[in-house]
C-alpha cells in the first residue's frame, strides 16, 4: 500500500476514526522508539500500563451491543 493509497482511504474515515488510527500510530511509535520530533509520553510505559490501553482498545464500542447470553451459558459443564 502506497501514501497516496492510505491517504484516501484515511481521508474516508470519520473523524472519530481518524484519531484513532492517529493515537494508534503515536502509540507504536512510541513504543518501538521511532522519533516523531515530539516529545513521546508512552515511551516509558510500564506493562500495566500497556495491558490496559491494549484491553480498552479492544473493547471499544463493545458496551453498545446487545447480551444474547446468559449467566447459564457462562457455566462450564462436566459430564
Amino acid at each position: 500500500m502506497g501514501y497516496a493509497e492510505l491517504i484516501s482511504k484515511l481521508e474516508a474515515l470519520t473523524r472519530e476514526k481518524q484519531a484513532e488510527v492517529f493515537e494508534f500510530v503515536e502509540f507504536l511509535s512510541a513504543r518501538f522508539g521511532i522519533s516523531t520530533g515530539k516529545p513521546t509520553p508512552h515511551a516509558d510505559w510500564t506493562d500495566k500500563e500497556f495491558s490496559e490501553l491494549s484491553m480498552s482498545q479492544a473493547m471499544r464500542g463493545m458496551e453498545k451491543e446487545t447480551v444474547s447470553y446468559t449467566r447459564e451459558d457462562l457455566r462450564e459443564r462436566w459430564q
